[in-house]
């Protein structure tokens, strides 16, 4: 055993609030605003159930999201939790401008200009922030206003610029509204001017994640991931998932990207609503096959903003997200802005826990097995077995080793029945586990024999309450260590 075994003992030792932290599988992302931005909030969302810590860069300053980072960072230090930061770029979001006393209402057969030259919104003329929209559209395009809640079409192309459209469904337009084209291939780069100084920020923070908004093609990725190279950023990438496009480009997406948000607010104006649950279900099941977590956001407690119970449709939805399989659930303004955060996470986890419990859980046997054409399939095919001798002998713990962290995600993908802890001696690691399903991640940095390794991995396990004399644990890893090959290795020992 490491004679420097006590350096991974200095955190977590048998502390009741680490270990109730590991009693739901699908991790709870939660977005970070004015309701909950003071250190001792967050630490009260953690605490209720908190994995990953949601930064919108739609929103706010760098100052702002510096002292949350660092409110963050703190909890890691002192208390015992690896909450990962997720800092979500806002993209080419499209919105109008300025509205004349905040509220125009607009009726059905209004033909109104958008323009790209700044005024404030009048039915005269109303700013869109897009300066190519001309170009971009053709007539017949439908643009959707607030989340679809005002719908136009487009009537009429101007050789300044101007855009004529006809009203088709009316309602009350306010300042800033977003703006959706589901008919139209836009022409504007996944990176931003903002996205980029965004960028530069989050690099220098090191967060554990980046979310790339309106995602198209597997190309937006290629970009994002050559900028944090450069760089030499350990940051992986979320694609989220809100264009048509991306649906149509979504297995080399998948394959790009280290993880994906199903963000069904913006892909549910996209694309017809009614296709949304079905999307969903087959997102996460591609996810699940290439090993790579994946969230579904938006919506998800809406109600809780303002009410202390949640619809009776929102706790299915919740549930049925757990059901399918999703790595996690995301909160936004639930969090952000509302009344509750922390009583909308307890819900969110009380969900999570009735629908994991072993009764009830979705066997997925029968399609999550390798993949024969995986470059990695014989690695591939010991986690699994791994995961299938956990089962089998009902093991207390099953525990696998990784720098770059798919052997994590390989063991994750398969849903172990087993509870799953992960050592690595990547720090970066650490955290950023946080966000796939039923992963608790250990930092852990020698490398002897493989045999000393596992004995040491048993012995903080056993130290920290997780496992106990006369338990079963199913170890995986790779030998010679020293060469760091792939997993290659089962292990079956008694505590």
């Amino acid at each position: 055993m490491s004679k420097n075994i006590d350096q991974y003992l200095h955190k977590e030792m048998n502390t009741q609030a680490g270990l109730e932290h590991v009693d739901h599988r699908t991790k709870i992302v939660a977005t970070v605003g004015p309701a909950c931005d003071t250190y001792d909030k967050l630490l009260d969302l953690v605490r209720s159930g908190v994995n990953v810590f949601r930064l919108n860069f739609s929103h706010g300053s760098h100052q702002d999201k510096a002292q949350i980072i660092d409110h963050i960072r703190n909890i890691n230090k002192t208390e015992p939790y690896n909450i990962s930061i997720l800092a979500d770029l806002q993209g080419p979001k499209l919105r109008v401008g300025e509205i004349e006393n905040n509220a125009l209402d607009i009726k059905p057969g209004d033909i109104l200009t958008l323009t790209n030259e700044k005024c404030v919104g009048t039915l005269e003329k109303i700013y869109v922030s897009y300066p190519n929209l001309a170009g971009d559209v053709v007539l017949g395009n439908t643009i959707m206003i607030d989340d679809g809640k005002i719908e136009v079409k487009v009537v009429g192309i101007e050789k300044n610029g101007d855009v004529k459209v006809e009203v088709t469904l009316g309602g009350i337009l306010s300042s800033k509204k977003g703006l959706n084209l589901p008919d139209t291939k836009i022409s504007l780069p996944a990176l931003t001017d903002k996205d980029l100084v965004d960028l530069e920020f989050i690099i220098e923070q090191k967060c554990d994640w980046v979310a790339l908004s309106f995602v198209r093609s597997v190309r937006d990725i290629v970009i994002l991931r050559s900028k944090l190279a450069e760089k030499k950023s350990k940051t992986k990438i979320i694609a989220k998932i809100e264009k048509p496009e991306a649906l149509v480009n979504i297995r080399d997406i998948i394959l790009e990207s280290d993880a994906i948000m199903i963000a069904r607010g913006d892909l549910g104006v996209e694309i017809p609503i009614e296709q949304v649950p079905l999307v969903q279900k087959e997102l996460i099941r591609k996810c699940l096959h290439r090993a790579k977590p994946v969230i579904v956001a938006t919506q998800m407690m809406e109600s809780m903003i303002d009410r202390v119970k949640p619809n009776r449709s929102e706790i299915t939805d919740v549930a049925n997200a757990v059901l399918e399989g999703a790595d996690a659930v995301m909160l936004s303004g639930e969090t952000a802005a509302g009344n509750h955060p922390s009583l909308v996470v307890q819900t969110m986890r009380k969900i999570i826990r009735e629908i994991e419990k072993k009764e009830y859980r979705y066997d997925r046997s029968a399609d999550l097995k390798p993949q024969p054409h995986s470059p990695s399939y014989h690695s591939d095919a010991i986690c699994y077995n791994a995961c299938k001798i956990a089962e089998d002998v009902e093991a207390h713990a099953l525990i696998g080793m990784t720098q770059s962290g798919y052997t994590a995600f390989m063991l994750s993908s398969y849903r172990p029945s087993s509870p799953l802890f992960i050592f690595t001696k990547e720090r970066s690691l650490v955290n950023q586990l946080s966000l796939s399903w039923g992963v608790r991640a250990f930092y852990y940095a020698e490398e002897e024999s493989f045999d000393d390794m596992v004995a040491d991995q048993i012995s903080i396990l056993k130290e920290r309450g997780f496992v106990q004399d006369g338990d079963v644990v199913v170890n995986t890893g790779s030998t010679p260590v020293h060469l760091h090959l792939p997993t290659n290795m089962i292990k079956l020992t008694k505590v």
